[in-house]
Parts: C-alpha cells; sequence; structure tokens
C-alpha cells in the first residue's frame, strides 16, 4: 500500500510537471529581440558597391494553429533602421518594415516540450524615411516582394509560455533612385538573415 501511494505520488509530480506544448486551435505570440543581418550585393553604378548594415528591433510574432502541426504565422517588428555605406562611409540611411507570412509545419505531437519547426511564405518590404548625405541628391528605395523561409524551436516551461530561437531568409530587391547631383538607379539584392530570440504565450 505504501509503496502504491508512492507511485501515485511520483506519477502526479511527473504529470503536473510536464508542459504540452501548441494544439490545433490554439493562437501564439512571441516576442524579443530580432536582428536583421544583409547578406547584400549591389551593382556599381556609383563607382563602388552599396552596403546596408545590420540592425536589432523589437521583433513580434503572431500564429495560429490550424492543426496540431500546421500553422499560419505573421512576422512583425518595430521599424529597423539600416545605414547604408559607400567603399566603407556611410552616405545614406532608411527605415523598413518587413511583415512577413508563413505557412509552418511543427514537427512532434501537442505533449512535447520541444517543437521544432520550419516554415515558408512570402514577404512584403517596406522603405521609408531615406535620408542621404551627398549634397543636393535625394534617394528613394522601391519596395519588395519576395519569398521567404524560417527554422524555430519552442521550448514549453509549462502549458501557456515557452521560449523560442529562430532563423528567417527573406528574398528582398529594391532599386536605389538617387536624384539630383547624382542621378542613377541602383538595384541593390538585401536578403537579410533574421535572427530571433523571444518568449512566448500560447492562448
Amino acid at each position: 500500500m505504501k509503496k502504491a501511494i508512492i507511485s501515485l505520488a511520483v506519477l502526479t509530480a511527473l504529470t503536473s510537471a510536464s508542459a504540452f506544448a501548441h494544439k490545433e486551435g490554439d493562437f501564439i505570440v512571441r516576442a524579443g529581440l530580432a536582428s536583421v543581418v544583409p547578406n547584400d550585393d549591389s551593382g556599381k553604378d556609383l563607382g563602388a558597391k552599396l552596403e546596408v548594415g545590420s540592425n536589432t528591433q523589437l521583433g513580434l510574432t503572431f500564429g495560429y494553429m490550424f492543426t496540431d502541426n500546421i500553422s499560419f504565422e505573421v512576422l512583425a517588428a518595430t521599424p529597423f533602421s539600416h545605414d547604408i555605406s559607400l567603399q566603407g562611409d556611410d552616405v545614406a540611411e532608411t527605415k523598413h518594415l518587413p511583415p512577413t507570412f508563413m505557412v509552418q509545419y511543427y514537427f512532434g505531437t501537442s505533449e512535447s516540450d520541444f517543437r521544432p519547426y520550419v516554415g515558408a511564405g512570402v514577404n512584403y518590404t517596406t522603405f521609408f524615411d531615406e535620408k542621404i548625405d551627398i549634397a543636393g541628391t535625394s534617394l528613394s528605395l522601391d519596395d519588395s516582394w519576395g519569398l521567404a523561409a524560417n527554422i524555430g524551436l519552442d521550448y514549453m516551461l509549462n502549458d501557456d509560455w515557452f521560449v523560442n530561437g529562430s532563423i528567417w531568409y527573406a528574398d528582398i530587391d529594391t532599386t536605389a533612385k538617387f536624384r539630383g547631383a547624382v542621378n542613377e538607379n541602383v538595384d541593390v539584392e538585401i536578403d537579410p538573415w533574421i535572427f530571433m530570440i523571444s518568449g512566448g504565450y500560447k492562448f
């Protein structure tokens, strides 16, 4: 009898310690630090390659589980700000917002503490607040549509809260239009990696 009571107590403790992961019908919210690291390339219309700097902002994701394994997710963030350099000198800066829409597949089951996942979808990037240090010249960047993909891992702390790490890739191509003292259109492939560490909540 004593052994049975002890066994029941251990089983109860293990059950209560178990954290249940995402399941069909859950809404998922994540918030954390997102770093955009451009893998940029451009022509040499201005005599040298344009380069786009990295930036870190608050990253947010919002998801909905259609099944225990398939979700739809949106990536959002506070505006990223990037320096644009020419031959190593900062000559301009811009801000952008990169909302990204993903369909994701989660491995494991709703009873798994670890839920790795992969996703694919579409990125839309809008640029604004462009500034340039070349006298008499203005700069504008075209908005961009492109494919995107990501991988990530959620680890459940309890039935509601979890921690997350994810890596995103987005195909972002734009045309930098210089007008005034300099009149050039420069095609720029930004194609950034986005690294995100976050905490999450499901409900």
